[in-house]
């Protein structure tokens, strides 16, 4: 009887334990999106909220099923190593601003208003992927005209 009263009593305390460290984990400032965005500044000083997409899943999954993009918000797309990166809008819903970015994060490509596709994927048309890149951002459609952005430019992050 002693030794099961020892059990109980050293498994109610595990549990506590546990339930303690839990609840402290709550109380951290830190959430999931803090690791998967980050901030983009344009050359214009306007500050954009960027979902991170650095994987190949995610890259593919981009701003696909979407209905809509905030005007502060946008996906940044990072590629391991520069090279030419066509991008396209299959199962975008929305149009789209996309701006490839060589390693210094310079301006290199452009397409503005750069509308879905609603066809096949076979039919979808490749945009940019002309110059060699190793970042691309996508922003609500409108932005590169809002924010005065051209080939050459800075943006930072």
């Amino acid at each position: 009887m002693a030794d099961t009263l020892n059990s109980t009593f050293y498994a109610m305390r595990v549990f506590l334990v546990l339930l303690a460290l839990l609840a402290g984990c709550r109380s951290t400032p830190a959430t999931s999106d803090s690791f998967t965005t980050r901030e983009v500044r344009l050359p214009d000083g306007a500050k954009i909220l960027t979902e991170i997409k650095a994987t190949n899943e995610d890259r593919a999954q981009g701003m696909m099923f979407r209905d809509s993009l905030a005007a502060d918000r946008g996906m940044l797309f990072v590629h391991e190593r520069p090279g030419t990166y066509g991008y396209w809008m299959f199962n975008c819903r929305i149009p789209l601003d996309i701006v490839w970015l060589d390693s210094g994060k310079t301006v290199v490509e452009m397409s503005a208003d750069t509308p879905p596709c609603k066809t096949d994927a076979s039919q979808c048309p490749s945009y940019g992927g002309k110059q060699t890149s190793q970042f691309v951002v996508e922003l609500q459609s409108g932005s590169i005209a809002r924010h005065g952005i051209k080939v050459g430019d800075k943006i930072n992050f």
